[in-house]
């Protein structure tokens, strides 16, 4: 299939998809027609899948090229794919967490103001004021 729809397919811009390549994020090389544009296959639309959910996940792209690397290896470096993935992991979890954390806070807020707005005294919530310089 051509960039156009590989694009549409996975939900990325062509633009991404060329970048992918250039990085060396792809893990075999994109085929192209007789005239040079590439020709996108159902294996490459898993790979560029797998690309971007560790990118919104937070991989760099440095990782997911070593990656990459390591899968297009083949056979034999599974233990370090899965200490990269384990390591990811560990990352991403963490995020979770504060996230989480971040979100009991907002709920906070959020409840506050709801009782304020319903007992109908919002002026009562704090609001900063800005101390005027005396020249």
């Amino acid at each position: 299939m051509s960039i156009a729809e590989a694009a549409r397919r996975t939900g990325v811009s062509a633009h991404t998809l060329r970048y992918y390549e250039r990085a060396g994020l792809v893990i075999t090389d994109v085929d192209r027609t007789n005239g040079g544009r590439r020709r996108y296959h159902q294996v490459d639309l898993d790979w560029i899948s797998v690309c971007t959910k560790l990118r919104a996940t937070g991989m760099p792209i440095k990782t997911i090229k070593q990656y990459a690397d390591l899968v297009a290896e083949g056979h034999g470096n599974e233990q370090e794919r899965l200490a990269l993935m384990e390591a990811h992991a560990a990352d991403v979890t963490a995020k979770i967490a504060e996230l989480q954390e971040n979100l009991q806070l907002i709920n906070h807020k959020i409840g506050v103001y709801r009782g304020r707005l319903a007992a109908d005294d919002a002026d009562r919530l704090w609001a900063p004021t800005r101390k005027r310089a005396h020249g």
